[in-house]
């Protein structure tokens, strides 16, 4: 019988069914003969060839002009395709911040402050109207920012210049500003409980106008918890008087991706921690998700699989990358500890760092009769490892949902073993249910299309 791999099952103390989502492996939505769909390793991150160390945490990134430019720490810098790189002018604070630019100029929104770079020099806007800057965007000439209360936008053709009446608001409901966001030439005030949204109607004074019935009743967590994804809005937050989540807005209307599961996740941060979440999109070979980067781990909501599927598809990385660039044909990214790399799907270690790998499968169920299970296969693509590797599997089984057996390890193949069958043996009996667990690490570099179990059924 064929047991499913793309989502597991186990049980928590407070009585719940949970989910369990794979754990750096991507599920991939493909009729291969085997199966519909696959468990390949999360894409690794490699080195440049001129091997980048600066020294602190990676903040945000832009691909502007065909240049990679990213502020780590408290400098920003132009990232070479080679992995050399510029040092440009310091930035202030050292939490995440926001890039966007203009025809003629790269903006950063870094610890309340607004700065912005031509090409050659980088300066601060020290007008005293701009105020507080919370999150910037760039549309139809003009920076718009918000300090939490107002929006603001730089005069035109002048972005260090601030006029005492270049100041608006979303003022449907009094909740707080809290980022902005421009999808279809249209402007977002993404407010705590609500969402508005603006156009330029060419104004004398504030030329950006509310467009009516616009408004979404749910709001934004924190300043980086939201990504322009399809031409929607996604983001993690909600309404008054209930807790957060994450979801699509379109059209003045919300559509949740978030599961069950991923709500209970969410649940054990506390309002401060999400609200240091970041979201990211990543649109690549048939993939399109949306990266929502906690303060510990990465949930990746997968849109074109979940549509093959017909359920929402997430998948879990414990550790990876951050602020994610296209840039050079490849996608660019960093960490907390000032090394610069790039997406590669060809390893899996993490800046030469293995990685662990594990999911679960659904319950394996006899109508309470229980069962033997003979054998164990898991049908995919072994020896695809660096030479000299003799990689191995772990698996142990759950007949509550908590507990779990000791592990039996078998070996998967060396490099160019790619006929060997991955096959555990005389796997013990269950009188109830059953669930099945795997764990790896970069070693195997194993793409799992399939798990196959002879198992006998008792009568009692």
């Amino acid at each position: 019988m064929q047991i499913p791999i793309v989502h597991g099952i186990y049980a928590d103390e407070e009585s719940n069914f949970r989910t369990f989502y794979p754990r750096n492996l991507e599920p991939v939505a493909l009729n291969s003969g085997i199966s519909q769909g696959y468990l390949r390793p999360a894409e690794g991150v490699a080195n440049f060839e001129n091997s980048i160390t600066l020294n602190g945490a990676d903040r945000s990134s832009i691909n502007w002009l065909d240049v990679c430019f990213r502020v780590i720490s408290g400098s920003l810098y132009k990232i070479f395709d080679d992995g050399s790189y510029e040092e440009i002018d310091t930035v202030a604070g050292s939490t995440q911040c926001t890039m966007d630019y203009s025809f003629d100029y790269l903006a950063i929104a870094a610890d309340k402050k607004l700065y912005l770079y031509d090409g050659t020099t980088l300066q601060q806007n020290v007008d005293a109207d701009l105020g507080d800057v919370l999150d910037v965007v760039y549309i139809d000439g003009y920076f718009m920012t918000t300090d939490g209360s107002f929006l603001v936008i730089t005069d035109l053709g002048d972005p260090f210049s601030v006029g005492t009446d270049k100041y608006g608001s979303s003022e449907v409901d009094p909740d707080p500003i809290v980022g902005l966001l421009k999808v279809h030439n249209e402007i977002f005030a993404l407010n705590r409980y609500t969402i508005e949204a603006f156009y330029n109607k060419g104004a004398p004074v504030f030329p950006f106008a509310r467009i009516e019935g616009s408004r979404v009743n749910r709001g934004l967590i924190g300043t980086h918890a939201k990504c322009e994804f399809k031409g929607a809005i996604a983001f993690m937050g909600g309404g008054r008087n209930e807790p957060t989540s994450i979801w699509i807005a379109s059209n003045a209307d919300t559509k949740k991706i978030a599961t069950r599961e991923i709500d209970q996740i969410l649940l054990s941060y506390t309002e401060v921690e999400l609200s240091k979440t970041v979201f990211e999109k990543r649109i690549d070979k048939n993939h399109e998700q949306i990266w929502v980067r906690l303060i510990d781990q990465i949930l990746i909501y997968d849109e074109k699989t979940s549509e093959a599927a017909q359920t929402p598809v997430w998948f879990i990385r414990n550790t990876g990358p951050k602020n994610l660039c296209w840039a050079y044909n490849k996608w660019i990214v960093g960490n907390d500890d000032g090394l610069v790399g790039y997406l590669d799907e060809s390893i899996s270690t993490v800046w030469d760092v293995s990685v662990e790998w594990e999911f679960q499968t659904n319950i394996i169920y006899n109508e309470s009769k229980g069962a033997i299970v003979h054998e164990l296969e898991l049908v995919g693509l072994p020896g695809r490892v660096t030479l000299g590797n003799d990689p191995t599997v772990w698996t142990s089984y759950s007949l509550d949902g908590e507990t779990w057996s000791n592990e039996r390890m078998i070996n998967i193949g060396l490099q160019g073993n790619r006929l060997k069958r991955m096959v555990w043996l005389s796997q013990g009996g269950f009188r109830n249910y059953r669930i099945q667990r795997f764990r790896g690490n970069s070693d195997s570099h194993l793409s799992i299309a399939r798990l196959e179990a002879r198992i006998e059924g008792l009568e009692y």
